[in-house]
């Protein structure tokens, strides 16, 4: 979150735990949604187990770049960054491997 600037919808909305469905006293929150500051959270929810060993989460956000500017992500130490680049360059991603978004969809 740190680094890429993305938002985590389930800060201060409460502790959703999606895994492990068949253990009440082993539950944790396990998976995520991230998302930029252009989408505002509309609602978020964990839905009754579906016999899987994760709970379903549904998560509703509606794209409202105006909106989305409360929302403020963590702030990036130096730290950070390095880890980043270190594991980008491991794995050889580059910035060329992330699609650009293209205006005429807007």
């Amino acid at each position: 979150r740190k680094v890429s600037g993305l938002l985590d919808p389930r800060v201060g909305r409460g502790l959703r735990s999606t895994f492990h469905a068949q253990y009440p006293l082993m539950r944790w929150p396990l998976d995520h949604l991230f998302h930029s500051e252009h989408f505002t959270l509309i609602a978020i929810q964990r839905l009754p187990d579906i016999g899987s060993d994760h709970f379903p989460l549904l998560t509703r956000v509606l794209f409202a770049p105006v909106r989305g500017r409360d929302q403020q992500p963590l702030p990036a130490e130096q730290a950070d960054q390095e880890r980043a680049s270190e594991l980008a360059r491991d794995q050889g991603a580059s910035k060329s491997d992330v699609p650009a978004p293209d205006p005429s969809e807007h």
